[in-house]
């Protein structure tokens, strides 16, 4: 917005303000004396995943009078808890409970259709509002960097994910499953979840939120062998032990680990922390033990399997003969040097060739700048800053993946965005951020408005819920997801 503008909306927004004073606050010297901190702060987050709504959700907490407007460029809230979280964990999804609640306080608005960046810039926020958060995860995928991995057939995790769980911008991804054996390459809880996902009888998950036309598609799979390939060793699997025990108990599938990737581990992992010694002690068992009995029954009658792969580094994708899709993968095979945290993955000099017909590349997400005027590391895909202050831009702050980096779970976000939120409201009572009224969202509406934007609120996603809801019930599932923007603006009539 041009800057003779902003004398209209100060003005506005500071009638407002004056308006809504009790007749017992002292009005002489008003304009001098205004404090961010007594008053109303507005407040803007950029994303609507966990890290948004925990940053929205302490701001209220903590400051009685502070109103925040969350933007999010889909049409529906929740981020990687609706689009990531895998279906058959429906527990893991019972956070957006709280995150409604947030929603609703009328302290809080959802804006959705936003595409920050794009629709509206980061500085127009910043002239807005008191302070601003990005918040807006981490987006796109670390590519492999190896030739042939552009070829049909090779898919990054994180699409083949949104895949089944209904982002709308992932559905004409249409993942070949004609093939006998899939290759992942990493190992954490992505890979263990996309893993999963390609091997549960479709029966199980019938009565998820997944996608009916994915559910089709894995019904119609052909997918019998799943590897699941590392660069590094047991002890460094980035896996938790819940998935890894999924994997173990699937129905219909046996594991294929080779015990000679387990030599002299045993007398190694004593001195490990708990939770990594547990978890390969769980993988020591199933590679070195003899299965009981009911097992062994359960394992010979199983017509799936998968296998972890470790000291494998990916070196190149193999085609088919006519060079049109994926073969295969070349991996280099590695040794360890190093210890503890430092132990890295060196290639050894020998290779071996993995045929599959469908590779899924899980080794990291990463996150895009969002505005050529914030910061941004290219390298560690982070926005730079100091305990959530966006260095050197006063009054801009992030939290979540933009901030750390794609690790941790849902609580490792929750921890992480309530301490960029203590930072913004230090600053706040230090007086360190604009003092003076904003006009937060009034100012921002009208831009959009100018711009053809239709903001979504989150009254308008309700119904949208609600519909989903509704269309589930037929065939027993929580949801059946809309996936089709044009449909979703269509229902509520935009």
């Amino acid at each position: 917005m041009a800057p003779r503008c902003w004398h209209w909306w100060r003005w506005s927004a500071w009638s407002g303000v004056r308006l809504s004073l009790s007749r017992s606050t002292p009005t002489p010297g008003f304009c001098q004396k205004f404090s961010t901190h007594e008053k109303t702060p507005q407040i803007c987050v950029v994303g609507s995943g966990p890290a948004g709504f925990y940053t929205a959700q302490h701001l209220l907490k903590h400051h009685t009078h502070a109103h925040v407007d969350i933007y999010e460029k889909q049409l529906v809230p929740f981020g990687l808890v609706r689009f990531g979280v895998a279906p058959d964990h429906p527990e893991v999804k019972n956070v957006i409970n709280t995150f409604t609640q947030t929603a609703r306080s009328d302290r809080c608005a959802f804006r959705g259709n936003v595409v920050v960046g794009r629709d509206v810039s980061v500085p127009e926020l910043q002239e807005a509002y008191h302070g601003v958060v990005l918040s807006y995860g981490a987006e796109d995928h670390q590519p492999l960097g190896i030739p042939g991995e552009e070829l049909p057939g090779v898919v990054s995790a994180r699409a083949f994910v949104g895949w089944y769980n209904g982002l709308p911008e992932n559905q004409e991804l249409a993942p070949d499953l004609s093939c006998d054996t899939a290759v992942i390459l990493g190992q954490g809880n992505v890979a263990l979840d996309v893993a999963r996902i390609l091997l549960t009888p479709p029966e199980h998950l019938e009565k998820t939120d997944i996608t009916e036309a994915a559910l089709g598609a894995l019904r119609q799979s052909r997918v019998k062998t799943v590897w699941i390939v590392g660069r590094r060793g047991p002890l460094q699997v980035a896996f938790t032990i819940k998935e890894l025990r999924e994997m173990i108990q699937l129905p219909g599938t046996r594991p294929i680990l080779d015990p000679s990737d387990f030599l002299g581990l045993q007398d190694r992992i004593k001195d490990v922390p708990r939770p990594r010694r547990r978890l390969t002690e769980l993988l020591l068992r199933t590679a070195t033990e003899k299965p009981g009995v009911e097992e062994a029954a359960r394992q010979a009658l199983a017509s799936r399997a998968w296998g972890l792969r470790f000291f494998r580094s990916p070196q190149q994708v193999l085609p088919t003969p006519d060079g049109r899709r994926v073969a295969g993968i070349r991996l280099a095979v590695t040794s360890l040097e190093g210890v503890g945290e430092s132990t890295r993955a060196v290639p050894t000099g020998d290779v071996e060739d993995l045929p599959c017909g469908l590779l899924l590349s899980s080794v990291g997400y990463k996150s895009r700048p969002i505005d050529p005027s914030v910061p941004f590391d290219p390298k560690l895909g982070v926005i730079p800053n100091t305990e959530g202050r966006v260095v050197n831009v006063p009054g801009l702050y992030c939290s979540g993946w933009v901030k750390r980096g794609p690790t941790g779970v849902i609580t490792t976000t929750m921890t992480d965005s309530f301490l960029t939120s203590q930072a913004l409201l230090e600053d706040l009572k230090a007086g360190l951020l604009p003092s003076g009224p904003r006009p937060g969202y009034m100012a921002i509406q009208a831009l959009l408005s100018n711009r053809g934007v239709r903001p979504v609120s989150f009254s308008d996603w309700e119904k949208l819920d609600a519909e989903e809801v509704s269309r589930g019930q037929g065939t027993g599932k929580p949801r059946e997801k809309l996936v089709d923007r044009r449909e979703m603006l269509r229902l509520l009539g935009h």
